[in-house]
C-alpha cells in the first residue's frame, strides 16, 4: 500500500506542528508504580487545547492542504474529538470546517465543536454509514474530506505524541519497555506505532479496546480487518468506531504486540485513579490504557509503561457517575 506513512512522516509532522499544539508533559505518581510494580510514565492529551491527542493529526491535515482546498473547506465525521480538533485547526488557518456529528454525541464535545466555529450537521449512529455522509457532504460543497483515523496525515500527526514521551523518558534516564493506549479506528495507535518504529525500536506497543468494541483484537487474531456487531455499551463513545481502518490495520497488524479489551467497571476506576492521583478529568474512551494497565492486563511488573490518556471530554454526568462507581 503505497499511501501508507512512515516513521519520517511523523518526524515531519512533529516539526509541522512544533508551536502549534501542546507539548503536554510527561506524567508520574508513585501510586501507579506500587500498584503495578513498574516505572509509569502517563502522557496527558487531556491537556490539549481542544482537550484530547486529535488535534495533532487533524492540524498536521489541515496544514497540508493546498490553496484550492483550503478555499473549498473541509467535512469530517466525529463523535466529537476529532470534530473539535478539525474545527480548531480549520479556524487557525481560515479554513471552512463542516463536522457530522451522532445526533448522541456527548453535549461537551458539541458545544465545543460550535465555539470553535464549525457547521455541524448530525446523523444517526445506528443507521448511519458515516463514511459515506461524509463523502456526500463533501461533493456538494466541493470540499476536502479529512477522515479521524484512516489519512496518512492525521495518522502522522498523532505519533507525535509517542515521540515525545520517548524523548522525555529519554531526558529522565528512562527507556520505554511498553506503550500502551486505546484504538478505535487506531490512528493514534498506528502514529505511535511508526513513531517507536524509528525512536524505540525495543517497545512493545498494546492496544486497549472497551468491551463489546474489540475489533482491533479479533481482527488481529483473525488476521483480516472484522467489524463490530454495534450492539456493545456505548460509554467509549470516542472510541465506537465500527471497524478498524484500512490503512491504519496495515501499519498496526504487524506491529502490534497484542491487543487487550477492558470493562465499564475497570474504566471507571481508571477515571477515578486518574482523577485523585494525577488531578486529571480524563473520559472514558481516553481512560482504556490506564485502566488496562491496573487491571494487570498489561504487562508492567519491572518495566517502564508509558500509558496515553487520550482525552478529557467528558459529559459532567458520566463523570460523577464513574467517581461514584
Amino acid at each position: 500500500m503505497s499511501d501508507l506513512p512512515t516513521h519520517a512522516d511523523v518526524l515531519a509532522a512533529a516539526e509541522r506542528l512544533r508551536g502549534r499544539v501542546v507539548r503536554t508533559p510527561m506524567l508520574r505518581h508513585p501510586l501507579l508504580d506500587e500498584i503495578t510494580g513498574g516505572t509509569v510514565l502517563i502522557k496527558p492529551e487531556p491537556l490539549q487545547r481542544t482537550g484530547s491527542f486529535k488535534l495533532r493529526g487533524a492540524t498536521n491535515a489541515v496544514l497540508q492542504l493546498d490553496a484550492a482546498q483550503r478555499e473549498a473547506g473541509v467535512v469530517t465525521h466525529s463523535s466529537g474529538n476529532h470534530g473539535q480538533a478539525i474545527a480548531c485547526a480549520s479556524a487557525a488557518e481560515g479554513v471552512r470546517a463542516l463536522i457530522a456529528m451522532p445526533s448522541n454525541a456527548p453535549a461537551i464535545k458539541v458545544e465545543s465543536t460550535r465555539r470553535w466555529g464549525a457547521e455541524i450537521t448530525f446523523f444517526d449512529r445506528a443507521t448511519t454509514d458515516r463514511e459515506v455522509l461524509a463523502r456526500q457532504l463533501a461533493e456538494e460543497r466541493g470540499a476536502v474530506v479529512l477522515p479521524p483515523f484512516d489519512h496518512p496525515h492525521v495518522i502522522a500527526g498523532q505519533g507525535t505524541l509517542a515521540l515525545e514521551l520517548i524523548e522525555d523518558a529519554k531526558a529522565a534516564g528512562l527507556s520505554l519497555d511498553v506503550l500502551a493506549t486505546g484504538a478505535g479506528g487506531g490512528g493514534l495507535i498506528a502514529g505511535c506505532n511508526l513513531a517507536v518504529e524509528g525512536a524505540s525500536p525495543q517497545t512493545e506497543v498494546w492496544a486497549v479496546e472497551p468491551e463489546g468494541w474489540d475489533d482491533t483484537a479479533r481482527s488481529l487474531a483473525g488476521g483480516s480487518r472484522l467489524a463490530n456487531d454495534g450492539k456493545g455499551p456505548g460509554l467509549c463513545d470516542s472510541l465506537l468506531s465500527m471497524a478498524p481502518g484500512e490503512l491504519t490495520f496495515a501499519i498496526n497488524q504487524p506491529r502490534l504486540k497484542g491487543a487487550v479489551v477492558v470493562t465499564q467497571a475497570e474504566v471507571f476506576r481508571a477515571m477515578r485513579v486518574a482523577f485523585e492521583a494525577l488531578k486529571i478529568v480524563v473520559e472514558p474512551g481516553g481512560s482504556v490504557a490506564l485502566a488496562a494497565l491496573l487491571a494487570g492486563k498489561i504487562p508492567a511488573k519491572g518495566r517502564t509503561v508509558g500509558i496515553v490518556l487520550s482525552g478529557g471530554n467528558v459529559d459532567p454526568a458520566v463523570f460523577a457517575q464513574a467517581l461514584a462507581a
